[in-house]
């Protein structure tokens, strides 16, 4: 199963918690049992599982990677957007998340996180659920 989530940017560089967005898509699908892989067709933002109750951790996280990559670096690409394409390629373009009896099995402190890079923008998520699609049917 395939499921498309749309998620709009509003800054150059953001952090977006769409762990509510997948929790519901994958409750209203009836997928219950398998993995859930999120993959992000873009080469300027990124997909990542990490804390979601302080908000200093992302400010950290964006501030951090601006340190590692700044913008502006001498790069060649023409467009000017590198420093956007080396930090999707470090963080990555896909996670996969274990559900269980319909629920995405997260720790008591992660979330799932869409990072933008070159924002802002309108970007597409995509969902897989691979595995037992239904419910166990009930036995008498």
């Amino acid at each position: 199963m395939l499921i498309r989530l749309s998620v709009n940017t509003t800054k150059h560089t953001q952090m977006t918690d769409i762990t509510g967005m997948i929790r519901k898509a994958v409750e209203e699908s009836g997928f219950r049992d398998g993995i859930c892989t999120v993959f992000v067709p873009h080469t300027t933002a990124a997909v990542t599982i990490n804390e979601n109750a302080d908000p200093d951790v992302v400010r950290d996280f964006t501030a951090e990677l601006g340190k590692i990559v700044p913008w502006e670096d001498g790069y060649r690409h023409m467009e000017g957007n590198s420093a956007a394409h080396l930090k999707a390629s470090m963080i990555g373009f896909s996670q996969q998340i274990i559900v269980d009896e319909g629920r995405l099995v997260l720790g008591t402190w992660q979330g799932i996180w869409f990072c933008e890079f070159d924002g802002p923008r309108s970007r597409s998520v995509y969902l897989k659920l691979m595995g037992d699609p239904h419910a166990p049917e009930e036995t008498e």
